[in-house]
């Protein structure tokens, strides 16, 4: 039974209320009209409890917004929603159809920096993200008194010669709720293994990063990738204004999952809202995914925290050859994975989030 404005309402109770259900949640799709957008597919879903976002099947099916009461959970970057038509594989000029947003997902045969992999050239955290997909496919529906919102779509990665990848994405929403669930299931359609390297870069930003804001996890340790993340390494989590040109950082940290297997972290702003508090947290299971990536981005305009869970490290898959950590897929192969992501808003709800960290 969903909790709308405050309070429990059945299905019956609700439906005497509205002329449609569409006036407090439901699934709008649409296309963008204008610019590098133009042509690219939507659909926003509304929950009724303030929480809303946008999936893009032209993009992979990913998460290109998100929000509550009128506050964003993530970042936008410069770029806007682009269209896959203006992708440029090479070299680092993905960053030119990066429009940041809450979820991207980087895959499904490269993920991290470019580099040539035993003579193919692979560009930044590979094509999927830009790649439209196909079967998709919007169900809204009661389920006795729950009212279930889903979003599924395919998303195929192929070449002649070379990998035929399908992910399959099913996102799903529920009346009354503040958070969304991701379920992917990758498979392997040719005839030969597969490299395989998954990235889930969700992008959190202002007012959820701001002056100290913090990173809340359990974390064993942290291991900078370079020179520059070494500066205050000790102050991995904890966030500031923005700062004129300032350099990436990169941080792996080695998360401590709970009994059920579960990680979860969270970006966390206590000021927001005189002090209420506003955030994030995101969910899901380390044996699937078994790294995490921190991006710290506290420069002027890319104003950013990434919290990738990953199966891989962000050096490219050459290196992850070279390391012999290299994930494969054999033919016919499923790799699932689960994801979980939820507002953290008012002291409440942020102290009692903290209380299941300690």
């Amino acid at each position: 039974m969903a909790v709308l404005y405050g309070k429990k309402v059945d299905r019956k109770t609700l439906l005497k209320k509205v002329g449609s259900i569409s006036q407090v949640a439901g699934i709008k799709r649409y296309a963008l009209l204008e610019g590098r957008g133009k042509g690219v597919e939507a659909a926003d879903v509304r929950t009724g409890s303030g929480f809303s976002f946008t999936v893009l099947p032209s993009r992979g099916m990913d998460i290109s917004f998100a929000q509550y009461n009128g506050k964003p959970l993530c970042w936008r970057s410069q770029t806007g929603d682009v269209a896959p038509t203006y992708y440029e594989p090479e070299e680092f000029e993905w960053l030119r159809s990066f429009y940041g947003g809450l979820l991207l997902t980087c895959g499904l045969t490269q993920a991290g920096m470019p580099c040539i992999d035993n003579g193919e050239k692979l560009g930044l955290h590979g094509r999927i993200s830009n790649i439209p997909a196909t079967d998709i496919s919007t169900q809204c529906e009661w389920e006795e008194d729950d009212y279930i919102m889903k979003i599924k779509g395919k998303v195929t990665q192929a070449k002649v010669f070379g990998e035929n990848v399908c992910l399959t994405r099913e996102i799903t929403a529920r009346l009354g709720e503040s958070r969304l669930f991701v379920h992917d299931v990758v498979e392997n359609l040719g005839f030969e293994d597969v490299p395989h390297m998954i990235l889930y870069h969700i992008n959190g930003g202002y007012p959820a990063v701001d002056k100290g804001s913090r990173l809340i996890a359990q974390v064993n340790n942290v291991s900078p990738r370079d020179d520059e993340a070494k500066i205050e390494q000790e102050k991995y989590d904890q966030f500031s204004e923005p700062i004129h040109a300032f350099k990436e950082r990169v941080y792996y940290l080695d998360m401590i999952e709970d009994r059920d297997g579960f990680v979860t972290a969270a970006l966390v702003n206590k000021t927001c809202n005189n002090g209420e508090g506003f955030g994030f947290y995101i969910r899901y299971l380390k044996r699937e995914l078994p790294r995490f990536v921190e991006w710290k981005m506290n420069g002027e305009g890319t104003y950013v925290v990434g919290i990738e869970p990953a199966n891989c490290m962000v050096r490219g898959r050459a290196k992850e050859r070279e390391a012999n950590t290299l994930q494969f897929m054999k033919p016919g192969e499923k790799r699932e994975y689960h994801l979980e992501i939820g507002v953290l808003s008012g002291k409440e709800s942020i102290e009692k989030y903290e209380e299941q960290m300690r």
